[in-house]
């Protein structure tokens, strides 16, 4: 078989490199086999990114009131009800093109007010129509990338609609889907996520024909949870000449295609950080260098303060084990991440915003949807992936005009990359060394607003001590019934056979004490309550009613 030239190898090498006929250069091609260096090509959407620096640009407008905006007088009348007069940047600059019905384009930190930019001209809009809505057709949506910020947007949003006549629901993953359904019917307003509206959809419970005004919030965060392809799919069932409200803090990750595909001729609106910090109250920001060893240590120091503290790690593993550790070391905590049903993320941020526990720690997913007021120290436990991540974990603590504290722990191996985290965000940070009990370290734990203390218990509660056998059992303020007496066999006495302790039964059929049927024949049951070991006493008794007496 033919075979192209055998290359030869090279007498003046000891390696065993091969040498081969030297190839012919193309015209116009420049000495040193270098290729000419090609014109630097646009970035995708700059266009967009360069309209949305210069709106950052224009200056703040002054001595704005919501009352001058042209907005419903109702929604004035409700927002001065909770103590609410001016808009922050972002609402002052997007408010009048979104009131207008035009498209909007808009990027702001977390924590700036876009609920309500977003939120007061989607009310304005659906009250006018809300007398023509058909079942199961909304006329306003808003779609979020977790549970958490869907039920926060609503929280806000709910009391601002039932002043102009317009009801909102959510609709979200982790609960039960048929109480959505029954709600969704009726709804003007539906705020959701992604993947449980789609299951809406394939049940017909629920159709976006009918929709006027769409809300796209935190576009960047559902690329990155891997939503667009489903958010994509639900716009495209939209009417195409609906109003529509993209919020985003970045245009990569295909949120700028999505922009170009589905919002028309935008109106941008930007808040530029050191705007936003003005607006919203800054936060300090700390690097804490330490070891290894002294993390968990210091991370605990730092949770004994007497105010609420957020922690941010990177897993769900890395949250339910460090809450469990700060647990162990006498600190409250509880834990939310993605692992968690809806009632349990619910319960934590509840108990959290209330005081008891006064430490959460969350995973970055979790980041976005936790609205707590006085948060004044969020700890990065871990490193975020990004400095975008930075910024949103941040972003729970210095809201609305308060002033907070972000402080992020790193092992020395992992400070240049913080660095450069910082650096990207446009964050200056002071970098401390520091060990358990250092002066730092014991500022942190002292500071913070204290948390008022628990209600006390209620009497129902407590418990109090039994008879012979049993431990203590919840009841009333009644007093305990005395138990009945042993027969010499060991079985509580009845006008019946009993069941005894050795396990036999009484033909009667009801159950007496230590577990066994009374056989009374009246239903009840007595010795209802249960000792700390398992079996049940005769410090209690059910009565057929279900009523446990003491």
């Amino acid at each position: 078989m033919p075979h192209g030239p055998r290359r030869s190898r090279t007498a003046s090498s000891s390696s065993s490199s091969y040498s081969s006929s030297p190839r012919r250069r193309s015209p116009g091609r420049p000495s040193g086999g270098q290729r000419p260096e090609a014109a630097p090509r646009p970035a995708p959407y700059s266009a967009l990114e360069q309209g949305l620096d210069a709106a950052a640009a224009v200056p703040q407008p002054e001595g704005v009131a919501f009352a001058s905006l042209g907005m419903d007088a109702r929604l004035v009348s409700a927002l001065a009800s909770r103590g609410i007069t001016e808009p922050f940047a972002i609402q002052a600059r997007a408010l009048p093109d979104a009131l207008a019905g035009r498209n909007v384009l808009g990027r702001a930190q977390t924590g700036s007010g876009k609920t309500l930019a977003f939120g007061i001209p989607l009310l304005a809009r659906v009250a006018l129509s809300s007398g023509l809505r058909r079942d199961k057709a909304p006329l306003g949506l808003v779609l979020v990338p977790t549970r958490e910020l869907a039920k926060q947007v609503a929280d806000v949003l709910t009391p601002l609609g039932r002043s102009v006549g317009v009801s909102i629901t959510t609709v979200y993953g982790g609960v039960p889907i048929g109480r959505q359904i029954d709600r969704v019917r009726t709804a003007d307003v539906v705020v959701a996520t992604p993947g449980r509206l789609v299951d809406l959809l394939e049940r017909h419970a629920c159709t976006l024909g009918s929709v006027e005004i769409t809300v796209l919030d935190e576009a960047d965060h559902m690329a990155d949870l891997g939503f667009l392809p489903t958010v994509t799919d639900l716009l495209s069932q939209t009417p195409e000449d609906g109003q529509r409200m993209f919020f985003s803090a970045t245009l990569d990750r295909g949120v700028g295609k999505l922009v170009t595909s589905f919002v028309t001729d935008p109106a941008l609106h930007a808040v530029p950080v050191s705007a936003d910090e003005a607006g919203s109250g800054a936060a300090e920001h700390s690097l804490l260098v330490l070891s290894a060893a002294d993390k968990v240590p210091v991370a605990t120091e730092i949770a004994s303060r007497p105010g609420r503290t957020l922690f941010f790690v990177r897993t769900k593993h890395g949250a339910d084990r460090l809450a469990q550790q700060l647990e162990r070391s006498g600190v409250g905590a509880a834990a939310i991440h993605g692992n968690r049903n809806q009632s349990q993320r619910q319960r934590a941020l509840d108990a959290f915003a209330a005081g008891h526990p006064r430490v959460l720690v969350a995973t970055d997913v979790a980041a976005r949807g936790i609205h707590v007021d006085d948060v004044d120290l969020v700890v990065q436990f871990d490193p975020p992936n990004d400095h975008k991540d930075y910024l949103h974990r941040s972003g729970r603590t210095a809201r609305a005009g308060a002033t907070g504290q972000v402080v992020a722990l790193v092992e020395r191996g992992q400070v240049r990359e913080m660095q450069r985290l910082h650096s990207a965000a446009g964050i200056t940070a002071a970098q401390h060394d520091v060990a358990v009990g250092d002066n730092v370290v014991r500022e942190l734990a002292t500071s913070g607003t204290p948390v008022p203390p628990a209600p006390p218990a209620s009497p129902r509660s407590e418990r109090s001590d039994g008879g012979s056998g049993s431990g203590s059992s919840r009841g009333s303020a009644r007093p305990r019934r005395a138990p009945r007496p042993r027969s010499a066999s060991g079985s509580w006495s009845s006008s019946g056979g009993a069941r005894s302790e050795s396990g036999y039964r009484a033909t009667d059929g009801a159950r007496s004490g230590g577990g066994s049927w009374s056989s009374s024949g009246s239903g009840s049951r007595s010795a209802g309550s249960r000792s700390s070991a398992g079996p049940r006493s005769a410090g209690a008794s059910r009565s057929a009613s279900g009523v446990r007496s003491a």
